[in-house]
C-alpha cells in the first residue's frame, strides 16, 4: 500500500481498489505498483479534488475466483468478502476519517460501511455516490453498463439502495471483460487509447448512442457509467451531448465518491446506526418498516 497521509489534513482518506489480479495476468490493464498517481484509474481527472486530501491507496485483495476482472454476482461476492479485512485494518490504524471503495460494482460497501460506523468512519463507494448525486441533479438518471452479467449485478445495487424509482434506465453497450474462453475483440482498453489520442473510438460512439436514448426514450436527465472500467468515458460522452444541445450532467464515479467522503467528514456524519446496527445496540426497534 502506498502511504503518505498525515495526521494534520482535514481529509484524511484511504482509496480501496476492488480487487488486484495477479501481476502475470493476461487480462491486466492497470498498474498495480509504482506511484499511487500511476496506480488509481483517470487520475489527471481525480488530481484536482485530492489536492490537499493526505490520501493513500490499497491495491486491492487478491482475486480468489480467477484471474480476471469482476464481472458477474459471483466474483462480486469474492470481491467484497476480500475487502473487509482491509477496511478492518484501516479502521483500527486510526490514521483515516474516511474510507473510499473503488470499483463501479461496490464490492462490500454495506458490510463495509456496518464494519466502519463504531469507529466512526464513513464510507464512500462509486455506486452508491453517483445514485445520490444524479438524484440532487434530475428526476431521473440513466446508467450505462458494459455487459449482460455486469447489469443484472448492478440492477440489485440500484434497488438495494432504493433507487429504482429514480432510475429511468440501464442501457449496454456490451464490451465485457474478457476471460478464460470468452474473448470479445472489444478490449476496452484499446477503446480509451483510441479516444485519448484522438481516433475514433466505437465505445464512445455507442456509449453516446444509448446516453442520448435513454435521454429521449427513456426520461433520463443524469448520465452515468457503472463499471469503473467505463468511467473514462465521462468527458468523451459529456462532450458529445454538450455538442448536441443537451444540457444533461454525465457524472464520474470516482469523483463523486471523493465528493461525498468531503461532504460526510465536512458534516461529522457516518452511516446511521438504524441501518447499520452494531451487535448490541444502546436502543432497538420493536418494528422495522421495509
Amino acid at each position: 500500500m502506498t502511504t503518505d497521509t498525515t495526521a494534520q489534513s482535514r481529509y484524511r482518506f484511504l482509496l480501496i481498489q476492488g480487487f488486484r489480479l495477479p501481476s502475470d495476468s493476461p487480462y491486466l490493464h492497470r498498474k498495480l505498483d509504482g506511484p499511487k498517481e500511476t496506480t488509481v484509474m483517470d487520475y489527471p481527472l481525480l488530481a484536482p479534488m485530492l489536492e490537499g486530501v493526505a490520501w493513500d491507496v490499497h491495491g486491492g485483495a487478491p482475486t480468489t475466483y480467477g484471474n480476471w476482472p469482476v464481472e458477474n454476482r459471483r466474483e462480486f461476492m469474492h470481491s467484497g468478502l476480500a475487502r473487509l479485512p482491509i477496511v478492518k485494518e484501516a479502521c483500527e490504524s486510526g490514521k483515516y476519517n474516511a474510507i473510499i471503495l473503488l470499483g463501479g460494482g461496490e464490492p462490500g460497501f454495506h458490510e463495509a460501511t456496518e464494519l466502519a460506523r463504531p469507529y466512526g468512519i464513513p464510507v464512500s463507494s462509486c455506486a452508491w455516490s453517483q445514485m445520490h448525486v444524479a438524484a440532487m441533479l434530475g428526476s431521473k438518471f440513466g446508467v450505462i453498463d458494459l455487459a449482460e452479467s455486469h447489469s443484472s449485478y448492478y440492477s440489485n445495487l440500484i434497488l438495494q439502495h432504493r433507487m429504482e424509482g429514480r432510475c429511468a434506465s440501464i442501457r449496454l453497450i456490451n464490451f465485457p471483460h474478457d476471460r478464460p474462453g470468452c474473448v470479445s475483440g472489444r478490449p476496452l482498453h484499446e477503446e480509451r487509447a483510441k479516444a485519448r489520442s484522438g481516433e475514433r473510438s466505437v465505445a464512445v460512439d455507442e456509449a453516446v448512442e444509448q446516453a442520448v436514448a435513454a435521454i429521449e426514450e427513456d426520461g433520463a436527465e443524469v448520465i452515468f457509467m457503472s463499471c469503473s472500467g467505463l468511467f473514462w468515458l465521462q468527458p468523451f460522452i459529456q462532450a458529445r451531448l454538450d455538442e448536441m444541445g443537451w444540457e444533461v450532467p454525465v457524472l464520474h464515479g470516482y469523483k463523486c465518491a471523493i465528493s461525498t467522503a468531503k461532504a460526510m467528514v465536512d458534516m461529522d456524519v457516518t452511516a446511521s446506526g438504524l441501518k447499520y446496527p452494531g451487535d448490541r445496540p444502546r436502543r432497538w426497534r420493536r418494528k422495522k418498516v421495509v
